[in-house]
């Protein structure tokens, strides 16, 4: 077996090639389906709130498997457990596809999630092993690029896939897809299998691990819509999430053969690295979810078009995300991630000065900006994350940082636009006091509406709208103001984590690209 040895020429181009593949189609169907749901819900008879776990649903199961990468791939080997998962993704998905009602679909949607969660981090363990430790910086950081064009092209493809053919081929795309993936890193990593564990199962922590993050999951879905802590689903949700956290940590802290290896939080470039990349991408992924939103709802913007102000983000990254992955062997990674949370604060702060009449050019330039932020973001923090560690450490170390970033995401999302409601609603208030009747500016505006052809109540509308408008666009720019100070606030942290002990740790770094 050839496992310690790189792999050279035709082999190793198609190597990589065939992991990247897979972690594309991986990533793109966390985003794709979220634009066709409208589509979904109306073909299987549900509504569209009810659509939403196609994406719920999707989301809870991918985050309970993350962690268990680790102890699967002591158990069953890091090649039969990633080629295992592709073909049971593309068969999950295929059946998404052949669902004939919403029921079905969740049910295969949570098969697809769950043997989804090994794919991403076992895809660094083994581009970890193909290459030479001097290049595995540079080259994860060109096959991270694949995981920064999948959240951009998905909602985009979706959308055209729903309107011009049906739903469910943005499932069947996965299939050959994921046959070409699979079958190529068969045959190319089938001679490189890990040495195998016959573990117990550790059948408390894994039920431990499934009612907390499920629970926790669901809170954070279903939280804004249901008002947070005014329903009692949430609270219930909230109490099961913190006691079921609490009963796990102390089960796995005390358990012989643990389903999640906890004890990696013991080191200090781990839990600060975990902290500062799960912090930071949260604020990101908030500001890359409420763009499109403000976008679409007060600025008149489509899908298609809101995609086009946040694609940009790629261009800066693919450029320098080579140059990094380069030289994070020989430029301290911290020196690296404070530039990162630099430009993040900065066009954070571009952001906050946004206002209705912004153009397109105007809201590309800290998109654009943005990129060069997200090239210095990920591969060096995941340097850190993994510096000292063994080799048979980095699918569980790499899944509990996946699992981190993902659940931080979640929380990001959830709690910015809820925030963005609340402070629109405060703004539309404070506005409206100077919108009464008499008031000269008030009737004069509805006057030039009347003169228009509009109707009393329909000027009053159209009064109120742009009131909306108003208020919405002051929420964005109070929480964008908010991220950027709190990018700087992060710094610090960073500065915990002790300077990098060896450049083979970049081997898993495109883990935070996704």
């Amino acid at each position: 077996m050839d496992a310690a040895q790189p792999l050279v020429g035709r082999r190793l181009l198609v190597g990589s090639v065939a992991l990247s593949l897979a972690t594309f189609m991986n990533v793109l169907d966390t985003s794709i389906a979220n634009v066709s749901i409208p589509s979904i819900a109306g073909d299987l008879g549900v509504s569209p709130d009810q659509g939403t776990w196609v994406i719920t649903s999707f989301g809870v199961a991918n985050a309970i498997s993350l962690p268990l990468t680790g102890w699967l791939t002591r158990r069953y080997g890091q090649v039969r457990l990633f080629t295992a998962s592709v073909a049971l993704f593309v068969v999950a998905s295929f059946l998404c596809g052949l669902a004939p009602s919403l029921q079905t679909l969740v049910l295969f949607r949570v098969l697809q999630g769950a043997v989804a969660g090994p794919m991403i981090p076992l895809s660094q363990s083994l581009l970890l092993s193909s290459y030479p430790k001097q290049q595995a910086g540079s080259a994860l950081a060109i096959w991270a690029i694949t995981t920064l064009v999948a959240p951009v092209v998905g909602p985009v493809l979706g959308g055209w896939i729903t309107d011009n053919i049906s739903w469910p081929w943005i499932f069947y795309i996965n299939v050959p897809v994921g046959i070409v993936a699979g079958l190529a890193t068969w045959i190319i990593y089938r001679q490189r299998e890990t040495p195998t564990q016959r573990l117990p199962i550790d059948k408390v922590g894994l039920a431990l691990l499934v009612i907390w993050v499920g629970a926790m999951q669901v809170m954070l879905d279903q939280g804004k819509d249901l008002d947070w802590f005014n329903s009692g689903v949430i609270v219930t949700l909230a109490l099961v999430t913190v006691v079921g956290f609490v009963f796990f940590l102390i089960w796995e802290l005390t358990e012989t053969h643990p389903i999640v290896d906890l004890s990696l939080f013991r080191l200090r470039n781990f839990w600060t690295s975990t902290l500062a990349i799960s912090l930071g991408y949260a604020m990101y992924f908030a500001s890359v979810v409420l763009l499109p939103l403000w976008l679409q709802q007060y600025m008149g913007y489509t899908a298609t078009l809101a995609g086009v102000v946040l694609a940009p983000v790629g261009v800066l990254a693919i450029l320098l995300m080579p140059l990094v992955g380069r030289n994070v062997n020989r430029i301290d990674p911290r020196l690296f991630v404070t530039a990162s949370f630099l430009t993040f604060a900065l066009t954070n702060y571009m952001r906050a000065q946004f206002d209705t009449d912004a153009s397109i050019a105007v809201l590309l330039v800290p998109t654009i900006i943005q990129g060069a932020g997200v090239a210095c973001f990920f591969v060096p923090l995941v340097s850190l994350s993994l510096s000292g560690l063994s080799a048979d450490r980095v699918p569980a170390s790499s899944g509990l940082l996946q699992f981190a970033r993902i659940s931080a995401g979640s929380f990001g999302t959830s709690i910015v636009t809820t925030l963005w409601d609340r402070r629109a609603t405060l703004h539309h208030s404070q506005l409206i006091e100077h919108l009464t009747a008499g008031n000269a500016p008030t009737e004069h505006s509805l006057q030039a509406l009347h003169s228009l052809g509009l109707q009393s109540d329909q000027g009053r509308a159209l009064l109120n709208r742009i009131v909306d408008q108003q208020a919405f666009m002051a929420s964005a720019d109070d929480i964008f103001y908010a991220c950027a100070l709190l990018f700087l606030l992060l710094i610090a942290v960073v500065w915990l984590a002790r300077p990098a002990q060896t450049a083979a740790a970049a081997g898993a770094a495109a883990a935070g690209a996704h």
